[in-house]
């Protein structure tokens, strides 16, 4: 099971996401109260070491997004919301790897569709953190993840009813908006796996 702990701001955050196992884990550029700057960024990237990065971005256009993804060294850049399969085109490089982040509405949920490495299945307001009906996407093919309303006590059923191949979580580890428990984020990775 593929893990993304996402919306991380500190080094602790990150050290505890990656020595709990997480497979990848996410920085937000876009306004949130998860936001962290390209500078702070980076050090995080940096403190990750092997574990997949990612740049999670919403309705900035492309020469931002170019220009935060060279800057901060992430190995992913993440598209949410309603981007053109031109904005994917435009994205492709080398250097990162593309995550495509829909609704579990959306027209097209094939891995792959917009030239993206991931797919990232989520409820209609993305990043909301809301439950949804997850069997309605069981049957989707590749490596797609399966996001909102996730938590160490609801993972595990949502995987059993949905198929997906990862989990992304981001407030359902938190004490507070925006403020990551630890231990929730070590209970989350334990509970996927488990």
């Amino acid at each position: 099971m593929f893990v993304k702990v996402c919306g991380l701001r500190t080094r602790a955050d990150v050290d505890v996401a990656v020595s709990s196992g997480a497979d990848a884990v996410g920085f937000l550029f876009a306004t949130s109260p998860r936001q962290v700057d390209p500078t702070t960024a980076r050090d995080l990237i940096a403190a990750a070491g092997d574990t997949l990065t990612v740049g999670v971005f919403h309705k900035q256009p492309v020469d931002e997004i170019l220009a935060i993804a060279e800057t901060t060294g992430i190995k992913a850049v993440q598209l949410h919301g309603d981007y053109p399969k031109d904005a994917f085109t435009a994205l492709t490089d080398p250097r990162w790897q593309l995550i495509r982040a829909v609704p579990f509405n959306a027209p097209d949920l094939r891995t792959g569709a917009y030239g993206d490495h991931y797919l990232l299945v989520d409820a209609p307001k993305g990043g909301s953190g809301e439950s949804w009906d997850y069997a309605s996407v069981a049957g989707l093919d590749g490596q797609w993840l399966l996001a909102g309303g996730l938590t160490p006590t609801t993972v595990a059923a949502a995987v059993e009813a949905s198929g997906a191949w990862g989990v992304d979580v981001s407030s359902g580890v938190e004490s507070s908006r925006g403020v990551k428990d630890h231990d929730l984020i070590r209970a989350f990775v334990a509970a996927a796996r488990g």
